[in-house]
């Protein structure tokens, strides 16, 4: 057997390491309008109406909220995603990724 099969062969369930996962992360701001903090909710992160509409409050009372958590390229694509809604809609809305 090569070495490299033995080092395959070796590896226990402990030695795997599951990828790190990512807390998009939506910031408040004073020019962003409640309803487009809605409709992003509802089209980027499939909220319903209401859990939107909740979420939008934490944020703009709290400052940020955690949106959701997702391996490392979904969450990346969160983020792009969002950014280029508030981008298009003249809107300097912010949201981030944090490693969880």
């Amino acid at each position: 057997m090569t070495q490299i099969h033995e080092k395959i062969r070796g590896k226990t369930a402990s030695d795997v390491t599951e990828p790190p996962w990512y807390r998009v992360v939506m910031l408040n701001d004073d020019v962003t309008t409640m309803e487009f903090v809605v409709v992003v909710l509802m089209q980027v992160f499939h909220r319903s109406f209401e859990d939107a509409r909740k979420l939008m409050l934490d944020i703009h009372h709290k400052g940020s909220a955690v949106c959701g958590v997702y391996p490392h390229n979904v969450a990346e694509t969160k983020v792009e995603q969002v950014t280029l809604m508030a981008l298009a809609s003249n809107f300097p809305l912010k949201c981030q990724m944090e490693e969880e």
